[in-house]
């Protein structure tokens, strides 16, 4: 079982957006890394399409190490870390701070 998931809210421990917290969008295990809605902008340059005629230079989420990443504790909404405990035979994700299970 994995410790970060999708739709997940993380805060930034370092860099440009530390303090700041968002929700999972795409996650990367294998390279470790993830990508949090709203933080860590780049530029891109966008070629022309049907959709978009005129093409341009557009804002987009760039990646963060999953390090760099701490998951926020449902109770107290500070960084946390998790642990994976077996309750009534399932595998559930526990903050370590405050106990509380993580859905």
């Amino acid at each position: 079982m994995q410790k970060l998931k999708l739709k997940d809210d993380v805060i930034v421990l370092t860099g440009k957006d530390k303090g700041k917290t968002g929700s999972v969008i795409r996650l990367s295990l294998t390279q470790g890394k993830v990508w949090v809605k709203g933080l860590n902008l780049v530029k891109k340059t966008v070629k022309p399409t049907q959709e978009n005629p005129n093409g341009g230079i557009t804002d987009m989420e760039g990646s963060l190490h999953i390090s760099n990443v701490a998951l926020l504790s449902p109770k107290t909404k500070k960084a946390t870390r998790v642990r994976i405990e077996n309750r009534d035979g399932k595998k559930v994700r526990v903050s370590v701070s405050c106990g509380s299970i993580i859905e």
